[in-house]
């Protein structure tokens, strides 16, 4: 396995050297996208240099075992460092989603079950965000609708982070979260104590680095513009600042009225208009490169039931990687880490799968 990195040895090595020009930095684009990369590569090099340490002091310790029996007691534990490393490696070696160390848009949609999906959309968005500060991330509400009870009706949310690292980035850990998310408990609007069921939708798209990244031709965009609203439709604005913007090509639709200036609504709907397109764009490659490059745990199928949340249980349950546990309260306090954590487990152990069977 070692011969095999001579070459991320010399791609990272090559990166250093990049990197140490200053005229790389007067492209952000390019800087961040190399130092990804070179984040990457060094969290490999790391490994690397733990599995042949580990192996030089086993092999020493065997060698001076044949004369001291103090260095054979420690054979089985130099043994279990070894094998941890190795396995480290290994895992490190497994091809990474590209758009790991990207950061993300999220839209959080309210469904079946009127008021109360809504007001779950509202827990749902107020979990995310927590999650995000307890990584070190910042969210940003594009937009968003409440429902008459205070609940969403949809919100936009831009999450990001300061690490280069893409192991540690905000679509490599949030990616999974598309799909259907259920709730079952007892609504705040229900007199009886009866348990309902209903369900919001979370959308996730990794964020363009950069404008130029995903080409928008101004031919290609219509934008219309109207009074903001509010829950119940009753105009909250006396301008028209809220903007509509349709991506004629595509027929996607983005609408943003969160902020009372024109200028930033058009500017917020951008940022959400070419994430979207640039995810369009990479399903259509994934569809044409068949199902095997897939992720059995990252489906574009956005209407899959992924999760529920059972609150007369205090239950979390993933339905993708079989997780289940009784911490519910904690996870809607943004306790989401060992949920993630299962669904990249998950997703590692399907992309060593196809490795191996290539």
């Amino acid at each position: 396995m070692l011969d095999s990195l001579a070459g991320l040895r010399a791609e990272h090595a090559s990166l250093q050297e990049q990197l140490s020009d200053s005229a790389v930095h007067t492209n952000p684009a390019l800087a961040k996208k190399l130092n990804r990369r070179y984040a990457e590569l060094s969290a490999i090099m790391s490994a690397e240099a733990n599995v042949i340490q580990y192996t030089e002091d086993l092999a020493a310790a065997k060698e001076l075992a044949k004369e001291d029996e103090a260095f054979a007691e420690e054979l089985p534990n130099l043994e279990a460092m070894l094998k941890e490393a190795n396995e480290k490696l290994r895992r490190l070696l497994i091809p990474r989603d590209p758009d790991d160390g990207r950061d993300v848009i999220m839209e959080i949609k309210a469904g079946e079950g009127g008021a109360e999906s809504a007001l779950f959309a509202g827990d749902l968005l107020r979990m995310y965000i927590h999650y995000a500060q307890s990584k070190g991330w910042k969210a940003e509400i594009l937009d968003r609708t409440e429902s008459d009870l205070g609940g969403i009706k949809d919100v936009q949310v831009a999450i990001k982070s300061t690490s280069t690292d893409p192991a540690g980035g905000v679509w490599a850990h949030l990616k999974f979260e598309g799909g259907v998310h259920r709730v079952q408990r007892v609504p705040a609007t229900e007199t009886q104590g009866r348990i309902h069921t209903s369900a919001a939708g979370v959308l996730i798209f990794p964020e363009v680095d950069e404008p130029e990244e995903v080409e928008i031709s101004q031919n290609d965009i219509r934008i219309d513009v109207f009074r903001s609203s509010g829950p119940g439709g009753q105009s909250v604005n006396t301008t028209d600042s809220a903007v509509r913007i349709t991506h004629l090509p595509t027929g996607i639709v983005v609408s943003m009225q969160n902020e009372k200036s024109q200028l930033q609504n058009r500017e917020a709907a951008m940022r959400v208009l070419r994430a979207r397109i640039l995810a369009a764009q990479q399903e259509a490659i994934e569809a044409e490169q068949s199902a095997a490059r897939k992720s059995q745990v990252r489906t574009v199928d956005r209407s899959e039931r992924i999760r529920t949340y059972n609150f007369p249980e205090n239950r979390i349950a993933d339905h993708r990687t079989g997780y289940k546990a009784y911490n519910l309260d904690q996870v809607m306090d943004g306790a989401l880490e060992p949920i993630v954590q299962s669904c990249i487990k998950l997703d590692e152990e399907s992309r060593l799968a196809a490795l191996q069977g290539e």
